[in-house]
């Protein structure tokens, strides 16, 4: 309590021997993952170092990104609603400030904002906030990075347009057995020796591109679910949803919401082995990631850093419907000429309990797992269930690092996790606010109002119907008036164009 006083208040009092000194930061970022995809959060897929991890940390149940995955990346890194930091959509220049496509000069990133106040900032993995120079982790505070500087690629032979970098510079795959989650993994693990030889704190971000199409894993870890999915997306899903109410993560009272319209029974569903194998791979690379987790994880304990490390964990968005097909004919799913995403039904199961997807702004879209592990100050397993949000984590790395925001910078958006982590209390946020591709929402405390592009707003009570199934809009008038305008007035704030518009601008 002290330690966190002494943080609010800026108090330059003596600290006692027992608080430990700002801790290390490492933020762990999966890639079109699904809300119940990890074991902890109620999936049959094996991954056991995030299980750990949460057994010994927080698990976030209401916690949220921005349904994409450069909007979130943006949020993640600026503590900005996005349009405000230049990506309201993707990293395409639309002809408007909040949709520029990179992140503009009135944004502060983490790299930026902490490597001033004395820690070393190092990146892996995928970028996506930024295709060209000036806009590369190298141009904004990061002192060492090797990623995808683009979106997804082939895993096994780099394809994205915008290939790999290495700090400054473009570099190639190298290696008959290149594998990109891997390879990721091989350059924290080096970022993590480098900050033990500088003795400085450190900021790690680590942004896996698992389990975002292509399907491609290693064999040995396909062998590992081959067949487990015969039984279909509809067993899969009740099995989740059960595993989710024992764990503690979602109320027994919100019924699973039904199969998505446009999947069928899997008793009508055809090439059930085929179906079968792709989400083998699915979990195949969710499982790869979490071994590779491991390996930081270890990597933590062998330079003494693993107690006064926080750790977070989540995902950049909700599990993805988007039907891709652009493989070798007859490469099989899974190997380096086959190019396949797993299609709509699975994306159904995997973000179990609710409905929609990546790109849309209801829950299953912008639900994300979040784990926070800090051995140090953490000491047990508790949920946190007060809702939250990407655009929190630049005010908590603030307040951890005692770092200065500079203030001629749009200010952050977000509140500090920082009393959260520490006693489990916080005051909480007034409203949170989405828009992406003409799909909006507000959440005010349990209420929460969303549509889907050109279509009319919904009301739910996400207390009682946290699955978004009993739209109350007709029946609480008043609050849907004054929720709408809650959130025309932030979209006016932060630079919203209204979809249409901005697609005929371009």
């Amino acid at each position: 309590m002290l330690l966190a006083l002494l943080l609010i208040t800026g108090s330059s009092a003596a600290v006692p021997q027992d608080v430990p000194p700002r801790p290390n930061i490492l933020i762990l970022l999966a890639d079109d993952m699904g809300f119940s995809d990890i074991g902890c959060y109620g999936s049959e897929i094996a991954t056991p170092n995030l299980d750990r991890l949460a057994a010994g940390g927080l698990r976030f149940t209401q916690f949220y990104n921005n349904a994409r995955c450069c909007p979130t990346r943006a949020s993640l890194l600026t503590g900005l609603y996005s349009h405000q930091a230049g990506i309201g959509h993707m990293v395409e220049n639309k002809g408007a400030p909040g949709y520029q496509g990179f992140l503009n000069d009135r944004c502060v990133t983490l790299a930026e904002a902490l490597r001033p106040a004395g820690y070393f900032t190092a990146m892996a993995g995928k970028w996506h906030v930024g295709d060209k120079r000036p806009h590369w982790p190298a141009d904004r505070g990061f002192e060492r990075y090797y990623g995808l500087i683009g979106g997804g690629s082939n895993y096994f032979k780099i394809d994205s347009p915008n290939g790999l970098a290495l700090d400054g510079e473009r570099v190639s795959a190298t290696g008959d057995d290149f594998y990109m989650t891997d390879a990721f993994t091989d350059h924290a693990l080096k970022f993590l020796d480098e900050a033990k030889e500088k003795k400085k704190p450190f900021l790690l971000y680590t942004a896996f591109t698992s389990p975002h199409w292509p399907l491609h894993a290693r064999p040995q870890d396909i062998a590992k679910y081959r067949g487990k999915y015969a039984e279909g997306w509809d067993v899969l899903r009740a099995k989740r949803h059960r595993k989710m109410i024992e764990l503690g993560i979602v109320d027994a009272t919100w019924p699973l919401t039904a199969r998505d319209a446009e999947a069928s029974a899997w008793e009508d569903a055809k090439d059930k082995d085929d179906l079968d194998l792709r989400m083998a791979v699915y979990a195949a690379q969710i499982d790869r990631m979490d071994q590779n987790i491991g390996r930081i994880l270890g990597k933590l304990r062998e330079i003494g850093a693993e107690e006064n490390t926080l750790v977070l964990f989540l995902s950049d968005n909700g599990g993805c419907a988007e039907s891709i097909h652009r493989g070798k004919a007859g490469a099989v799913v899974g190997t380096v000429d086959s190019y396949e995403s797993y299609g709509l039904p699975w994306a159904n199961a995997s973000n179990t309990p609710f409905r929609l997807y990546k790109h849309w702004v209801h829950e299953g879209g912008i639900s994300t797992p979040l784990i926070a592990s800090w051995p140090a100050v953490i000491k047990k397993s508790a949920f946190i269930r007060e809702p939250a949000h990407l655009i929190d984590l630049m005010p908590t790395c603030l307040e951890l690092a005692k770092a200065e925001y500079p203030k001629d910078k749009t200010p952050p958006e977000g509140l500090s996790l920082v009393p959260l982590l520490r006693t489990g209390a916080w005051t909480g946020h007034d409203a949170i606010f989405w828009e992406h591709e003409g799909n909006r929402a507000v959440r005010q405390g349990k209420w929460k109002l969303v549509a889907r592009h050109k279509g009319a707003w919904e009301l739910y009570d996400l207390e009682a119907d946290r699955t978004e199934l009993k739209n109350v809009a007709a029946e609480h008038p008043d609050r849907v008036k004054e929720m709408t305008a809650k959130h025309d007035a932030w979209a006016a704030r932060v630079g919203v164009v209204p979809w249409d518009e901005l697609n005929r601008k371009k």
